[in-house]
């Protein structure tokens, strides 16, 4: 069986932990938890005729108080940078942290997650702009903890990716 580790990072309160659970339990929790420090979860997957486990690290969100340290990314093979729709402000940090993991690990296989795409009338932040930002159209995908859409599939496009 091949082990890889996988980390979630982005701003606070983005659904990080939702899209885990979401894609381990299938459940959804409408109650807000915040992340201390970090959680890890794993989960076996096949893909063609390979088994995978996935080491999920759910990393705390950053913010002006509570900065992600580089050593939670070593040993990483891929990651996601999860945004929230609704927040704007969501996406500066994701830049933030992509020149970090970078600086700490290199050009590994990613991800980037838009978030709480359930809630179609608060959306402000568009793949147009993250495109803008220097992301790849083909490396952006649209998900909701809460409905389940969009995350078994970017959990699945990540490992194709390893």
């Amino acid at each position: 069986m091949i082990k890889k580790k996988i980390c979630l990072l982005g701003y606070f309160a983005v659904g990080k932990t939702s899209l885990v659970r979401q894609f381990i339990l299938e459940t959804f929790e409408e109650k807000y938890h915040t992340t201390i420090g970090v959680k890890i979860d794993k989960k076996e997957i096949e893909l063609e005729d390979k088994k995978l486990q996935m080491l999920i690290w759910d990393i705390h969100g950053e913010d002006k108080f509570q900065k992600v340290q580089k050593s939670y990314l070593l040993g990483a093979s891929g990651y996601f940078l999860v945004i929230d729709s609704t927040r704007e402000e969501s996406l500066n940090v994701v830049m933030e942290l992509k020149r970090m993991v970078e600086e700490a690990v290199g050009n590994i296989p990613h991800l980037v997650l838009m978030n709480k795409y359930d809630l179609e009338d608060d959306i402000v932040v568009s793949t147009k702009q993250l495109v803008e930002l220097g992301f790849e159209r083909k490396n952006i995908i649209k998900t909701s903890a809460k409905t389940g859409l969009g995350v078994e599939e970017a959990f699945s496009e990540l490992a194709k990716m390893l």
